[in-house]
C-alpha cells in the first residue's frame, strides 16, 4: 500500500513538513510584535517572518508555500474525519 493509498499514513507524513512553515511564521510574527512593543530592533525576525532566510529567498513564493501548507493539513485532516465518520455509521 502507498503512502497516499492510507490516509492516516499520508497524513502523519505531511503534518511535520507542512506545519513547519506555520509555526515558524505565527512564532516570528509574535515575537517580532512583542520585541518592537520594547522598542528592540529585531528585522531579522521580520525577514525570517516574511520568508527570506539568508542566502535562500522565498520572499515571493512564501504566502504561496504558506497556503499549499495550510491546504494540505485540511485536505488530509478532513479526509480522515469523513473516512472515520463513514466507518461510525
Amino acid at each position: 500500500m502507498t503512502l497516499f493509498q492510507n490516509p492516516r499514513r499520508a497524513h502523519r507524513a505531511l503534518v511535520p513538513i507542512a506545519v513547519a512553515p506555520l509555526l515558524l511564521t505565527a512564532i516570528t510574527g509574535i515575537l517580532f510584535s512583542l520585541l518592537e512593543a520594547r522598542h528592540i530592533e529585531a528585522e531579522w525576525l521580520l525577514a525570517l517572518h516574511i520568508g527570506h532566510f539568508g542566502p535562500l529567498d522565498l520572499e515571493p513564493f512564501y504566502s504561496v508555500i504558506l497556503g499549499v501548507c495550510v491546504l494540505v493539513l485540511a485536505g488530509s485532516g478532513l479526509s480522515l474525519w469523513f473516512k472515520t465518520r463513514r466507518r461510525a455509521s
